[in-house]
């Protein structure tokens, strides 16, 4: 059930009236009931496997917070953790490991029958996966008790609004709002209607829309060169961030209605001066689970610096690889680690101030010109990196970087034939441009305000032409494009 479908146009204003209709003591119950049914709308054999990761993950808490010994402790948690990866690596994972084994025989001119698997991947697996696996952590170094009802922890595993694509949130956050009772709040629900409404115009006016373009190109890379690609990489690194950070408006916006606050998973990422800054950008939930379950229990930054580099390079190759079972995802984390790197050694050996959010250097750097070209060589990294990450194979990436500038040195035909390869008239180009200077603008004032709190203080006039102008853009673009899932889904 996508969120920009009739279907859960219809599913979540029923969820909703019943959900404050019933008593308190029956909500908790009728959210799982929601959840499942909202998780068995994509397939009814999918519950299988979000149980079996809820059962496991509940009894090994639970065992886990009995156990005295230090040892059985470990060999607890081990075991609780490999039994959902395993569950995890077989369906999104085992058909790529068979593939890179056989491409490694290959490399030695040996045979190996190959296996095809016809193994659909179970949508928001690896986000549930990771939740619950975060949990049981959390058990185990004693940040928190092991939650005894079942059918609770059940519905924190499984909550509809961030199941299939976050954010990833901490049962430190989540649990205690499913066991409060929950009151009504009026200024929440508008509140949660509009980021709502913010997401819609996020994912349909801007993501969908560059949709076109961006699989124009990717389908067959080797028939562009030059500007086409060029365009293509920001058009992606726009469309994804659209369509995921659209997600998560929706998911947390239809969770405020539910009275649930969910955590924040971006904060305007492209207005940043660094890959550091932008990592706290951007997929905050993921990024920060991964500090906290890989990156530090490493070593972080406090160890040598060889050993401190594994650790960032190790983190975000693992990153990499989360996102899908295929190389293209692995050399984006690698290109994202290098980054981290250069930069550290940069900031080291030059003493440049790369990192301006820094000893409260922010505010005078975003009104110079250092801060405005250095975020702008950020989101050239930012988007080179996005290459790797929508290219089908790493063969189709290195087209894409090694041809960027083809032709540069004849600019009016590298311009020209850009702009016709693309389909892309001066209507169509109006027609992107608008919502998108929207959407910075937006980024731009979130930095310093609640730009919805604030629209939300304008006289109602005012506040209700926006409100309804936003409203036919989306119906206006949605009507050009059809309901397309959102990225995040596969992974």
């Amino acid at each position: 059930m996508l969120f920009n479908s009739l279907s859960f146009a219809v599913f979540f204003p029923i969820v909703f009236l019943l959900y404050w209709f019933l008593p308190h003591k029956y909500r908790w119950l009728f959210l799982l009931a929601a959840s499942y049914y909202f998780y068995m709308s994509w397939s009814p054999k999918y519950m299988l496997l979000i149980l079996f990761t809820t059962f496991v993950s509940y009894f090994s808490s639970i065992a886990l917070e009995r156990a005295d010994n230090p040892a059985v402790k470990k060999g607890i948690l081990g075991i609780g953790i490999a039994a959902c990866l395993l569950v995890l690596f077989y369906f999104k994972y085992f058909g790529f490991f068979l593939q890179s084994i056989e491409s490694v025989m290959k490399l030695f001119s040996m045979s190996l029958h190959p296996v095809t698997l016809h193994i659909m991947l179970p949508v928001g697996i690896s986000f549930y996966t990771f939740q619950t696996l975060g949990y049981m952590i959390d058990v185990y170094r004693g940040a928190l008790p092991a939650e005894r009802h079942f059918g609770k922890y059940a519905l924190f595993v499984s909550y509809f609004p961030q199941l299939v694509a976050g954010p990833i949130e901490r049962s430190k956050n989540l649990l205690p709002q499913v066991q409060k009772i929950q009151v009504f709040q009026y200024d929440k629900a508008v509140n949660g209607i509009l980021l709502m409404l913010w997401g819609f115009f996020k994912k349909i006016a801007i993501a969908d829309s560059l949709a076109f373009y961006t699989d124009l190109v990717y389908r067959d890379v080797s028939s562009y060169h030059g500007l086409a690609l060029i365009v293509a990489a920001v058009f992606f690194t726009l469309q994804i961030y659209c369509d995921f950070s659209g997600y998560s408006d929706i998911a947390i916006g239809s969770s405020k209605l539910l009275g649930i606050d969910l955590m924040t998973n971006f904060k305007s990422p492209f207005f940043v001066t660094s890959i550091k800054e932008y990592w706290a950008h951007w997929h905050i939930s993921l990024s920060s689970w991964f500090r906290d379950y890989v990156y530090i229990p490493l070593g972080g930054n406090r160890v040598r610096k060889s050993r401190h580099y594994f650790n960032t390079f190790f983190t975000f190759m693992l990153s990499g690889l989360w996102h899908g079972a295929n190389w293209t995802f692995v050399f984006w984390g690698f290109l994202h680690g290098t980054y981290i790197i250069i930069g550290d050694l940069l900031r080291t050996y030059t003493k440049l101030p790369l990192y301006p959010q820094e000893k409260g250097r922010d505010r005078g750097c975003r009104k110079g010109i250092y801060w405005w070209i250095s975020a702008g060589v950020t989101f050239s990294l930012i988007a080179a990196a996005y290459v790797a990450f929508r290219s089908n194979t790493l063969e189709d990436a290195f087209y894409v970087l090694t041809h960027l500038f083809t032709g540069i040195l004849s600019p009016v035909t590298y311009i020209k034939e850009g702009y016709q390869s693309l389909q892309l008239g001066m209507g169509g180009f109006i027609t992107l441009l608008l919502p998108i200077s929207l959407l910075f603008l937006f980024d731009y004032l979130s930095l310093k305000m609640d730009v919805i709190a604030r629209v939300r203080m304008l006289p109602p006039i005012g506040k209700w032409i926006l409100y309804w102008l936003l409203l036919l853009v989306v119906f206006y673009f949605s009507i050009s494009n059809t309901d397309q899932a959102f990225i995040y889904f596969q992974f």
